[in-house]
């Protein structure tokens, strides 16, 4: 369940800098992820990969030997023929934390971001802190440790401590602002936790690949060790591109989730 905190705001100029009542902030645990636009279907792979052996056809023409249009497809993603994969569209708006989307940009081929811009716009105080349910602790040496849970204790600390530095950090972010410092200068006081959003448009072949690294499942031939936080938001997206490419997505699923 997602957390909420928030308090009554007063306006900015007659506030008191040292109180806590002059600001609303709220703190989630959830991220977002909605599906705005797409250009995407199993028919786009079919398509694509046809028109180099028999032509160009007809949906009806391939909708007549459904079994054969299943085979091809599993038969592309076994092989790794990839092409085929890239004659689709999906655009996603997404509301995560600013450090979630630094590893997201890591993601370049076949992917268009563009981000809200703290230069041009006020940032509005949303800011992330973890669940119950996001494991705390990291036992191990780098590149062989694993997360366990926290204790109720770790976790209560961890979000009255995030929640103090946000509001620190966003009251410091205002005062620049009536002080009259531009927004892009500001900004630079605010955390890595604070939400932000874009569109990021993708095709089936970048997102599987996507998917491949920033999620974990038990169909993967290849071992992945996401962050949590980006993989709340591949398993947000996954949903939406399985009800859109079905056949694409169970080939994937299929042969150990690896992009061709």
């Amino acid at each position: 369940m997602a957390l909420a905190r928030s308090q009554d705001g007063k306006d900015l100029p007659n506030r008191d800098p040292t109180s806590d009542d002059d600001f609303k902030i709220d703190l989630r645990s959830e991220v977002g992820v909605e599906l705005v636009k797409h250009s995407a279907a199993d028919s786009d792979v079919l398509f694509a990969a046809r028109v180099s052996t028999v032509g160009e056809q007809s949906l009806d023409e391939m909708g007549k030997d459904p079994e054969r249009s299943k085979g091809l497809i599993n038969y592309l993603m076994r092989d790794r023929h990839g092409s085929p994969f890239e004659h689709n569209s999906m655009t996603f708006f997404i509301s995560a934390p600013i450090f979630v989307f630094r590893e997201f940009m890591r993601h370049r081929v076949g992917w268009s971001y563009n981000e809200e811009s703290g230069r041009y716009r006020e940032l509005q105080p949303v800011f992330y802190v973890p669940d119950t349910s996001r494991k705390l602790v990291q036992q191990g040496r780098p590149g062989k440790y694993v997360f366990v849970e926290g204790t109720p204790e770790q976790h209560d600390f961890v979000e009255r401590a995030m929640e103090e530095s946000y509001r620190q950090a966003y009251r410091t972010y205002q005062e620049m602002l009536a002080a009259g410092v531009a927004r892009e200068v500001a900004r630079a006081v605010l955390p890595v936790g604070l939400f932000s959003s874009m569109y990021a448009t993708c095709n089936a072949r970048s997102l599987m690949h996507f998917l491949g690294l920033r999620t974990q499942h038990e169909l993967a031939k290849v071992p992945s060790f996401p962050q949590r936080e980006i993989e709340m938001v591949g398993e947000k997206m996954e949903e939406q591109w399985a009800k859109l490419m079905p056949l694409t997505y169970s080939a994937f699923n299929a042969n150990g989730r690896v992009a061709p």
